[in-house]
């Protein structure tokens, strides 16, 4: 579940949030064999960018494709988690999994994030939560229709307390990446947790 919200765009993680979040996941899904994964998007709304599928090479295809924009913008955390889960809920898989990656605090949707979380667990679905993003301030280009592309400095403002809640009430766990070596790190360590016959 990957935040497409135009803060993504910030350049404290290389060469952004958005593009380091994509490479990052598009590596965890070339070292798939056996798994059915499917790609949620979402900013002020949430989307199925792919259903579950086994089709490594569509799911890299599409990951390539999200961008900010595609959708009004915001940060609606708990309706891009609640999208997942329902995607995994027809599964009969013993292990379900949803990592989800945002750089915000939730602003959006009719479903909050720990709602949610509660989902989640009710259906046997563990969530890691990434928050991607410095710890200080953070370069963000905008578009200004006089000057062009510019650059503003935005204080990072994750809501760290909310996801660890989200994390926990589901039994996974939450990891902060304030760069795109620790982002890699984390996907690991991720995969490792998650090792089932």
């Amino acid at each position: 579940v990957l935040d497409i919200s135009t803060s993504m765009l910030a350049e404290d993680l290389e060469p952004n949030r958005m593009e380091a979040a994509k490479a990052v996941a598009a590596d965890f899904v070339a070292g798939r064999s056996n798994d059915r994964i499917g790609l949620v998007g979402f900013a002020g709304q949430a989307f199925t960018q792919v259903p579950l599928t086994l089709d490594y090479d569509v799911v890299t295809a599409l990951l390539g494709e999200l961008q900010t924009g595609m959708i009004e913008d915001g940060t609606a955390v708990g309706m891009g988690l609640a999208t997942a889960v329902k995607r995994l809920q027809a599964s009969d898989a013993e292990s379900k999994v949803v990592v989800l990656l945002t750089d915000g605090r939730s602003n959006r949707g009719e479903i909050g994030p720990v709602t949610a979380a509660r989902m989640a667990s009710a259906l046997g679905v563990r969530v890691y939560t990434i928050g991607a993003g410095s710890r200080s301030t953070a370069r963000v280009p905008v578009d200004d229709p006089l000057r062009g592309r510019v650059y503003a400095t935005m204080r990072v403002d994750i809501d760290e307390e909310t996801l660890e809640q989200v994390a926990e009430a589901t039994g996974g766990r939450y990891f902060r990446a304030t760069d795109t070596e620790s982002l890699a790190s984390i996907w690991r360590e991720i995969d490792e947790l998650e090792r089932t016959e």
